[in-house]
């Protein structure tokens, strides 16, 4: 999404502060946050503050302070992650594949920057290690000092933070893992992330570095009954393409305006019922989550009559020379990261 800052009476001086913005009756209005989902439809939300900005060598990074989603990371003009609202996404995200496998010891994380994924991977008993590879340190260095909810997760020993770019690092490393976790940002046009979307990316540097029982998830965009269509059915058919096993599962996140998407893959079956995805939630994690539970986890990988139909009759293929992309545009000079 593009985005801008503004005020009320609609002025903005273009670097993402706004002026004073006062209405007719000279009464001090709101700023307010803009996102343009699509052409004709934009998303807008006031705030209380601009916290802080910055820029790194790879991207623009903001944190607002916004009023009905708390604390809100952009990067690049794009909304990532919102206090209030932000475990939906992570919990969905990691704790499905972790709970799938029989005992998952050793993580890797594609981006994850912000440190909510590593934080979630974290809670569970099992794992040794989590290896969380960003490329933008300094995109890193800003979550570690202003979200605070990532503090420990950062300072866990079981945490080790690469800062390199997510495939030449599985590429040039011979450790295999028991998950990967895709925690990148979303495929738009000129933007560096796509190629890590790409059955020949999935084929060659995912799959292999895999141990026996692996498990593959990673985020897949917008997952609503109109903008599944823009990438997440064709990210679900390309690991169709590549592993014997997928799922694709979706919830709504308000700060988000759309339901989202994620898309688990594997060699080995996922065979577990309600029920016993809350056994292991008991035994695994330590706390309780906030929103993901055996139900939650049948709910949201219960699809709709309508975004079913169109995964099952989806034959494009996601490769770097037909790559499809989420409304947007990026900066092609960037190469890849996430928070």
């Amino acid at each position: 999404m593009d985005s801008a800052i503004s005020c009320t009476n609609g002025i903005s001086n273009g670097n993402g502060v706004c002026g004073k913005g006062y209405s007719l009756n000279g009464y001090r209005k709101s700023c307010w946050y803009e996102e343009e989902i699509e052409e004709d439809l934009r998303w807008c939300f006031a705030l209380n503050s601009i916290l802080h900005t910055g820029h790194s060598q790879f991207q623009d990074i903001a944190l607002l302070d916004t009023k009905p989603f708390g604390k809100a990371l952009v990067i690049d003009g794009k909304l990532q992650s919102a206090e209030t609202d932000e475990f939906i996404y992570h919990e969905c995200l990691v704790h499905p594949a972790l709970l799938h496998h029989p005992n998952p010891k050793t993580i890797f994380i594609m981006g994850g920057g912000e440190g909510s994924t590593a934080r979630e991977l974290l809670r569970h008993k099992a794992v040794d290690k989590v290896v969380m590879c960003d490329i933008d340190e300094e995109v890193v260095q800003f979550c570690k000092s202003y979200l605070l909810v990532n503090r420990e997760a950062f300072c866990d020993p079981r945490l080790k933070l690469v800062i390199s770019d997510a495939r030449a690092e599985l590429e040039n490393k011979e450790e295999n893992y028991d998950v990967i976790v895709g925690d990148l940002a979303d495929p738009i046009e000129g933007g560096p992330c796509y190629k890590l979307y790409t059955k020949s990316f999935y084929e060659l540097v995912v799959k292999p570095k895999l141990n026996h029982d692996g498990i593959f998830v990673t985020q897949a965009g917008p997952a609503g009954i109109f903008s599944h269509a823009e990438v997440f059915s064709c990210i679900y058919n390309t690991l169709k393409q590549v592993f014997k096993y997928v799922v694709p599962y979706s919830a709504h996140i308000p700060s988000y305006a759309d339901t989202w998407g994620w898309v688990m893959a594997s060699d080995k079956p996922f065979v577990l019922t309600a029920d016993e995805l809350d056994i292991r939630i008991k035994q695994r994690i330590k706390g309780e989550n906030r929103y993901l539970d055996g139900k939650t986890f049948s709910s949201a990988s219960t699809l709709s009559k309508a975004v079913r139909k169109s995964l099952d009759n989806e034959t494009h293929i996601y490769t770097e020379g037909s790559a499809r992309f989420i409304y947007g545009h990026g900066c092609a000079d960037n190469k890849q990261s996430h928070v």
